[in-house]
């Protein structure tokens, strides 16, 4: 079974990456956006795979699992682990099927193997924001007018990038008057008075009209026609097939 840290450090730094996380979600702690909380993520996830005490992929997995559900992250490192056990067993297909609880009593998994392997994935990471803005002469055109929500580094690189060559316009909604974003699909029911928008010394008019103020817009998945990651663009309907060979359907739920 999995045993203490080897490091004594290890769990206060797992403890003030958490603290960090929840501070950077308002903006106010150091961590800055979803790509660089990516990188962080998976840095920590192989700090604890280098440091921790395991013997199988299992021991490593049930880790992961522990301090993952804690970041609501490491869906990708344990695909990472499942691979490299797969390999070490030399069939990929069938290794890779093996339920979690074949995997705690399974050894052969080779630590340096994993690590490299997380090393690449920090790699892609780190280049996501260039591979994305590489995309834009793609899909923006002169004269064209974009609308973008909030603030975000990839949509800023992606529309720098395509103004190198083409002009357009760019308007950038804020989300005023409240300026925040949802994490999670209940906050798209949040709503609250209207006052900030439509205040009560408007009586003439509040007395003709009904005013519902939500906190975020929603958009309807019927319109959205593409995505665009670090690797190309993608259809919709593709996601479902990218989410089954980025994640493992046994790692969906931490």
């Amino acid at each position: 079974m999995p045993g203490p840290y080897k490091e004594t450090d290890l769990t206060e730094r797992v403890e003030a990456f958490l603290s960090d996380l929840k501070r950077g979600g308002t903006g106010a702690g150091p961590l800055r956006g979803s790509a660089e909380t990516a990188r962080e993520t998976t840095a920590l996830l192989r700090k604890i795979t280098a440091q921790a005490r395991w013997g199988s992929a299992g021991d490593l997995m049930e880790i992961i699992r522990k301090e993952g559900r804690r970041m609501t992250a490491a869906q990708r490192v344990l695909k990472i682990i499942r691979e490299e056990y797969a390999r070490s067993r030399g069939n990929s297909e069938e290794a890779d099927q093996e339920s979690l609880h074949k995997l705690l009593t399974s050894g052969g998994l080779s630590e340096e193997n994993v690590i490299e392997a997380i090393n690449e994935l920090l790699t892609e990471l780190e280049g996501t924001t260039d591979n994305i803005a590489m995309q834009a002469l793609e899909h923006i055109h002169s004269n064209e007018v974009i609308m973008t929500i909030g603030r975000s580094r990839t949509v800023e690189a992606f529309l720098k990038d395509a103004a190198r060559k083409r002009k357009f316009h760019v308007i950038v909604a804020e989300c005023a008057p409240f300026c925040q974003f949802p994490n999670e699909e209940d906050t798209f029911h949040k709503f609250v008075s209207p006052h900030e928008v439509l205040p009560f010394t408007e009586g003439e008019i509040l007395s003709k009209v009904n005013v519902h103020c939500p906190v975020f817009d929603y958009v309807l998945p019927e319109l959205i026609t593409l995505f665009i990651s670090n690797i190309g663009g993608h259809a919709p309907s593709y996601i479902y097939r990218l989410m089954s060979e980025l994640y493992h359907p046994e790692d969906h739920e931490l």
